[in-house]
């Protein structure tokens, strides 16, 4: 499976208590497509957030970011690290 970072942009002011709790809706549904969320961060003052995850496509990131009411702006495959 590949990794995937998203963006998420116009949210400004997120608190960390909101950012947790849609990376736990993702997480409670990501069975679903297969996916899995690792990680979140959020810069409340430029109102963007990123989330890393593993999935079989970026369309399956898609339909869990939608169906939990915060889709993504961006989605981009992330096929190397170090």
């Amino acid at each position: 499976m590949t990794q995937f970072m998203d963006v998420h942009h116009n949210m400004i002011g997120i608190t960390a208590e909101q950012l947790k709790a849609a990376h736990d809706a993702d997480v409670e549904i990501q069975g679903d497509e297969n996916v899995d969320f690792k990680q979140a961060w959020a810069d409340p003052e430029a109102g963007v957030v990123y989330c890393l995850s593993e999935a079989p496509s970026a369309e399956a990131v898609k339909r869990i970011h939608e169906r939990t009411g915060h889709p993504a702006d961006e989605i981009h495959p992330v096929p190397v690290a170090v």
